[in-house]
């Protein structure tokens, strides 16, 4: 083949290279064409993190995979030159094995980087300076196609990105609670970054913070991780800026040993009007591509979604919280006016009938008079508190139980110090693990359960939440309610745990936990109080029948 021949070919295949937007494809055509423009049996290309390990190797055998290649070999070719070795002669200074194969390697370079090597071995002769010229004249397309690809896969990745943002939005001004809003987050970040595993990191007891929200591998493994002040969590929080760091597993400095499981890692400062309220972590197992400056920025404009959700389910906590208030001095100022003043009065009259009997002022048909007054007057208070307590029903009535719960769960927060985790399930599945007819299953969850029940069921959240916020000094606490079955089969299941200090022997009564097993006995179920999972706090067990 004449000269101009050869550089048309080699134009050609070029042009071809560059056409290519699928990475592993153009660099696999690489690998290819420089096996036949060589007449080589054998090449091998190796993508390289910023460490030097490779992350993605494609090959090229014309029959049986190639010779063994000596380490050292691989790693001395240069950045900017071809290394070609027919024998250990040509290539002293590395001290070659007499076996080692004819070799021929080159860098690929993006963005004057080395960004892989592809090397040739075992042609019959060994090879030539041509091959050499021939594969360096390949090289810069392998570079465009690296560049072609990672364009092309940018923009794919940032309309994910945005449909991701925009969902999320969306999801959220929809009315979704605080720590549903972070799940969502948590869970939606790691599927568009694709990594393995999602932190988002908040303020926990005191100054700590601590992982309340984990997404992915090994995420039960890593709740409740607590960061040091002086570790990169803590000063992405405090400047404001996030980072990425290009291997956990080789990083010199890891205060927190549990993260040096992962590969690449994505730290994004929550951050809103100039103030950081969290960080969101991105973790990728070891050997998977790194993350790089545009995924950060991405992930920093989706982080800001995050404190959006805090922001606006703070606020709806705080207007739940008022709400809680106001009707509560509604049912003060109604309990005084009507009630409460009507009692007093008729207490009055009693103790005046009282000192009349003591001094012997005796008229037995004014004092059963009286008795016969006070008595209609105590049966007209026991009504009007009657029509208070079902008034108040009757507002709840519009209230689903799933709701119901959320909301005792939320509002017991700031007497807790913390979010008490709650799970809701329906036969054993999470509500919301199918986000799509979520609303649907939570309609089957309460229809399930009859208003009486229901009231029950709240007050026992309601009750076991007190008890951890008065007496366990606890960190952490997890409510659990399970409504499985239909009908007379069916049941609901109350599980309450914290990890406080538990039941102190030396208390005899315990009015929270009497309430609870007897509206347990209302409905002919079960009730028990124990020690928690490792001795470790209390554990609180409450079950009964959907039909008594």
């Amino acid at each position: 083949m004449s000269p101009n021949d050869t550089d048309f070919t080699l134009l050609k295949a070029a042009i071809d290279l560059t056409g290519s937007l699928d990475l592993k494809d153009g660099l696999q055509k690489f690998v290819n064409q420089a096996c036949a423009f060589t007449s080589s049996p054998h090449a091998t290309m190796s993508v390289l993190d910023t460490w030097g390990a490779t992350t993605l190797q494609l090959e090229h055998h014309d029959s049986l995979p190639g010779p063994t290649v000596p380490h050292s070999l691989t790693t001395a070719i240069p950045v900017t030159a071809p290394l070609l070795v027919n024998s250990p002669n040509d290539a002293p200074d590395l001290e070659l094995p007499d076996s080692t194969p004819p070799f021929l390697g080159i860098s690929v370079l993006v963005r004057e980087q080395v960004y892989g090597r592809l090397y040739l071995t075992g042609k019959p002769g060994g090879y030539t300076s041509d091959d050499a010229a021939v594969v360096t004249a390949l090289a810069p397309a392998a570079g465009i196609v690296v560049e072609n690809a990672h364009l092309y896969a940018d923009s794919k990745r940032t309309a994910r990105w945005i449909s991701a943002s925009q969902s999320l939005t969306t999801t959220m001004l929809e009315g979704t609670d605080e720590e549903e809003a972070l799940e969502l987050i948590a869970k939606t970040v790691r599927e568009v970054s694709h990594a393995d595993t999602a932190i988002i990191v908040l303020q926990s007891v005191g100054d700590t913070w601590a992982a309340e929200i984990t997404d992915g591998k090994n995420a039960s493994s890593l709740l409740g991780l607590t960061f040091p002040p002086e570790g990169r969590a803590m000063s992405v929080l405090h400047e404001g800026t996030g980072m990425i760091v290009d291997s956990m597993s080789r990083a010199q400095t890891m205060r927190v040993p549990q993260l040096a499981a992962f590969g690449s890692a994505l730290y994004a400062p929550l951050r809103s009007r100039g103030v950081s309220s969290g960080v969101l972590i991105l973790l990728r197992q070891i050997g998977a591509p790194e993350f790089d400056s545009s995924e950060l920025s991405l992930a920093e404009s989706l982080a800001s979604q995050a404190t959006l959700a805090l922001e606006l389910a703070s606020a709806r906590h705080a207007q739940d919280v008022a709400a809680l208030l106001d009707e509560r001095d509604r049912i003060g100022r109604d309990l005084h006016d009507f009630a409460i003043q009507q009692l007093f009065a008729t207490g009055m009259a009693l103790d005046a009938a009282k000192q009349k009997v003591s001094v012997g002022h005796v008229d037995p048909v004014a004092i059963e008079s009286l008795i016969d007054d006070s008595l209609a007057s105590i049966d007209e208070a026991v009504r009007q508190i009657r029509t208070i307590v079902h008034n108040l029903r009757e507002r709840d009535k519009a209230v689903g139980l799933v709701e119901r719960i959320r909301r005792e769960s939320s509002l017991t927060r700031s007497a807790l110090g913390f979010a008490p985790s709650l799970v809701i399930t329906l036969d054993g599945a999470a509500i919301n693990s199918d986000l799509d007819n979520e609303l649907i299953v939570i309609d089957e969850f309460d229809g399930r359960v009859d208003p009486d029940l229901s009231d029950d069921v709240v007050a026992i959240v309601r009750e076991g939440l007190s008890n951890i916020a008065r007496h366990a000094h606890a960190t952490a606490a997890t409510v659990t309610v399970d409504v499985s079955g239909q009908g007379k089969t069916g049941r609901v299941r109350i599980v309450i745990t914290d990890d406080g200090r538990g039941i102190d022997p030396s208390r005899t009564r315990n009015s929270g936990l009497a309430n609870m097993a007897e509206r347990a006995r209302r409905h002919h179920g079960s009730f028990d109080a124990t020690v928690g999972e490792g001795d470790i706090g209390t554990r609180i067990r409450w079950i009964a029948p959907l039909e008594g």
